[in-house]
């Protein structure tokens, strides 16, 4: 007889949230396809599975479209992990992040770990010029996913860069300060603040194997807990009855 079907069941949430075309779906894209791709707005929220050595992290892209605002606290609540991001060439970007996104992850863990993401540094940094791949090329295997240097690009196409690294490490400490925490009780936010290029790769996987990092303790204590890591798809379900006879 066939083994029972089963599905690989999250151990931790992981949510990205921030404004429209700040590069969240392309930045996922880099991480979990090793290549760039121009995509167009999210709608709602799509959903990732990323296998993390024996442990399975679902990763919620959401939309930064204002219509889609309401599901955001949705798509927060029980995550482990929030990655903000905004444009580093587009100040009201970073604005956003406090004014709009920051109440949504009121439904996330009260442990809930931040990191605060400045992407498109391409467009304004030198050293952004790196990529996963020769241009043109997509890698076949871990192995040939290893960062090469590119011509770098000429200084005088780069863009102004309206927003710091020092910006970020601030608003870093204001969310902690949003959520009640003391800063010294947790990660700093040299720690927690990154710039990274989804279109070259510049510390995108830096960004994910920290923020993962951080939370194998969470990932540990549930599997410790006795929670599977799969669901049966073909496990017989049990339906309680109301008192009307009805299934619920």
């Amino acid at each position: 007889m066939p083994e029972p079907q089963k599905m690989k069941k999250p151990d931790v949430k992981v949510v990205i949230l921030g404004d429209m075309n700040v590069g969240k779906t392309s930045l996922l894209h880099r991480y979990t396809e090793r290549k760039f791709k121009d995509t167009i707005s999210t709608v709602g929220g799509a959903f990732f599975l990323k296998q993390w050595g024996p442990y399975n992290i679902s990763i919620w892209d959401t939309a930064g479209r204002e219509q889609f605002h309401g599901l955001g606290s949705m798509y927060c609540r029980g995550a482990a992990a929030v990655i903000l991001i905004y444009d580093v060439t587009n100040w009201q970007s970073y604005v956003e992040l406090e004014n709009r996104f920051l109440s949504l992850t009121d439904t996330a863990n009260d442990d809930c770990i931040f990191a605060i993401v400045g992407n498109k540094a391409d467009l304004t940094d030198l050293q952004a010029h790196i990529t996963d791949t020769e241009p043109g090329q997509e890698a076949e295997s871990e192995a040939d996913a290893a960062p090469v240097n590119l011509p770098p690009c000429p200084s005088s196409h780069l863009l102004h860069k309206q927003v710091n690294r020092q910006d970020a490490m601030a608003l870093y400490g204001r969310v902690l300060h949003y959520k009640g925490l003391e800063e010294k009780a947790c990660l700093p936010a040299e720690k927690m603040c990154f710039e990274t290029s989804a279109k070259t790769g510049f510390n995108v996987d830096v960004l994910f194997e920290t923020v993962f990092d951080m939370l194998l303790p969470s990932i540990l204590k549930k599997r410790s807990d006795g929670e599977s890591s799969t669901v049966d798809l073909e496990a017989p379900r049990t339906h309680k009855k109301n008192k009307a006879g009805c299934c619920s």
